[in-house]
């Protein structure tokens, strides 16, 4: 059994990744919901615009896969321009890029505030137990 001291600390990190899924399945799902409305007053999912929100949906998810990856978080911004660039087609579509990409730079902000308190040693993890 290893005593307290010889394990390894927690990554917060790791946790943070799996936001980072959480998010793109979330974002995937209202995407994919957004077809009926590209049905309805974007010409038909067989248009253009249907099969790139059929591409980025499926894109979203596949991502998930590789959210350890350093261009995991360039694509994912990529994607949310995308949509927002369906606002010349389908301006409801890239009302989601709009709120999705907020919620993406609010997620950057805190990874980046979680590597800040880790380097300088304040995280809760990183405190010696009693």
């Amino acid at each position: 059994m290893t005593s307290p001291s010889q394990q390894k600390p927690k990554d917060p990190m790791k946790g943070f990744r799996g936001v980072m899924s959480g998010t793109l399945i979330m974002e995937a799902i209202t995407v994919a919901l957004a077809l009926p409305v590209v049905n309805k007053l974007g010409g038909g999912i067989s248009t253009g615009t249907g099969w790139t929100v059929i591409a980025v949906a499926v894109l979203l998810i596949v991502t998930c896969g590789f959210v350890k990856r350093t261009w995991a978080v360039p694509l994912i911004l990529v994607l949310q321009v995308v949509l927002i660039a369906l606002v010349f087609w389908l301006p409801a579509i890239a009302v989601l890029g709009v709120i999705f990409l907020a919620v993406w730079l609010w997620l950057l902000w805190l990874r980046r505030d979680v590597a800040r308190r880790m380097a300088a040693g304040t995280l809760a993890s990183q405190q010696p137990q009693p």
